[in-house]
């Protein structure tokens, strides 16, 4: 699952557009990667709250270690931006990863990322209606062919095929994301993108803390030697190893990609160039996990993301 793309402040001195396209494509394809990972991870017996727990956790430390080093100022914080990075990590980074993972466990990686990205058409038509601001024409265009893309994808004419709790949960994730894409938009009028994303994620690891103690972690899971699964299924790693990679190339590394791409790309084609994941992430599954969609719901992703595509251009 990508990082939503946050506008950086300030203009870089010199842009390289080749090398910040390159970046953001990295980050998208890692975080599609990731996607197959977590999926083997849950298959292990971990459950979608504990990875969630994981990652955000590991992310914390990553971060807060990496601007500790290199810029210790920026983890300074006044107390009147407390309330809203709480909301931000809790409501945002938090529950967004934790409805990704339970939807990629019951539905195909593809179908949960391509649910999840309605967030820009959500985000836009919250900017019409709430904050009334203007927003072009072409969002109503993108909402029709959000909606019918939607249709062929789920098999709605069929009565909904697919799993109802994964279908639900993906939902529940384009509605954290929008809400993250929301808060964050106010939030780096005043703090750089790093610094916010490892204060949501301090308060996302200290809600999960409450949540689900660590000293019940089922650490005879971490352990574990597991089936990669699908095609790759005679290949067996620990689970460690498993979250480590989850961690560190599948979210501090594309993130670090991510925030270094916007020093060469406007946030806008950042954003609209990381739509790459959807069909990267589709692409691993079928290559490595065997998850294939039918013709009639590969149509209905392109539809959908068109329509997203429609829905980041339009505000």
């Amino acid at each position: 699952m990508v990082e939503p793309i946050l506008p950086s402040r300030g203009e870089p001195q010199s842009r390289r557009p080749v090398l910040g396209y390159a970046m953001v494509l990295a980050a998208a394809t890692l975080f599609a990667v990731n996607g197959a990972v977590s999926k083997v991870i849950l298959a292990s017996g971990l459950s979608s709250l504990r990875l969630a727990q994981v990652r955000s956790t590991g992310a914390l430390v990553g971060l807060a270690i990496g601007l500790a080093i290199a810029t210790p100022a920026r983890l300074r914080v006044r107390r009147a931006e407390l309330p809203l990075l709480a909301v931000f990590g809790i409501g945002g980074l938090a529950l967004v990863q934790w409805f990704y993972f339970v939807a990629i466990h019951r539905l195909m990686i593809g179908i949960a990322l391509l649910i999840q990205y309605l967030a820009p058409l959500l985000v836009a038509l919250w900017a019409r209606f709430v904050y009334h601001e203007h927003v072009r024409r072409r969002i109503w265009v993108a909402l029709a062919l959000a909606l019918s893309g939607l249709t062929l994808v789920v098999g709605l004419w069929n009565g909904v095929e697919l799993d109802t709790l994964g279908v639900a949960a993906s939902l529940g994730a384009a509605c954290s994301l929008a809400l993250y894409i929301l808060l964050a938009e106010r939030a780096v009028a005043t703090r750089d993108p790093v610094s916010l994303s490892a204060f949501g994620f301090l308060f996302a690891a200290v809600f999960w803390a409450i949540v689900q103690p660590w000293w019940s972690f089922p650490g005879s899971v971490i352990g574990r030697r597991v089936s990669l699964l699908g095609h790759l299924g005679g290949v067996h790693l620990p689970v460690w190893a498993l979250l480590a990679w989850m961690i560190v190339l599948g979210t501090i590394v594309p993130f670090g990609l991510v925030v270094a791409s916007l020093r060469h790309i406007a946030a806008t084609r950042a954003g609209i160039a990381a739509m790459l994941e959807p069909p990267a992430a589709a692409i691993v599954a079928f290559a490595w996990l065997g998850e294939s969609l039918d013709a009639l719901q590969l149509a209905g992703g392109a539809i959908v993301l068109a329509g997203i595509l429609l829905a980041q251009s339009s505000r």
